[in-house]
């Protein structure tokens, strides 16, 4: 059984920084791209950040450029370093495939930035 366990979140000040982790069970996580993804209140569900499964090629959203990092450890976690937060990054934060898998959402970890 697949499950993802996001964890990291919380409340911090704009120009802060967080440091997310996620970490997969029942999947051979090695073979798979991974993908941070994010849901803000009355959004859709977005990707913040995408790793190949070598941890070689990365591609960040627009938003996430220059302030958020992507990364993965072995065995089976990926991390998302998120500096210079700004009040528009508020949301759930998820991992997942890269592309994502719909069985696969676990519950997320909340990020609020504010003052």
């Amino acid at each position: 059984q697949v499950q993802l366990v996001e964890s990291g979140g919380g409340l911090v000040q704009p120009g802060g920084s967080l440091r997310l982790s996620c970490t997969a069970s029942g999947y051979p996580f090695n073979i798979y791209d991974m993908g941070w993804y994010r849901q803000a209140p009355g959004h859709q569900r977005e990707l913040v950040a995408r790793i190949d499964n070598r941890g070689r090629n990365i591609v960040y959203s627009t938003s996430a450029i220059g302030r958020f990092t992507i990364s993965r450890d072995a065995p089976a976690t990926i991390h998302l370093q998120m500096d210079n937060l700004k009040p528009e990054d508020t949301a759930v934060y998820y991992c997942n495939r890269a592309p994502p898998m719909h069985d696969d959402w676990g519950q997320g970890t909340q990020v609020t930035v504010s003052s």
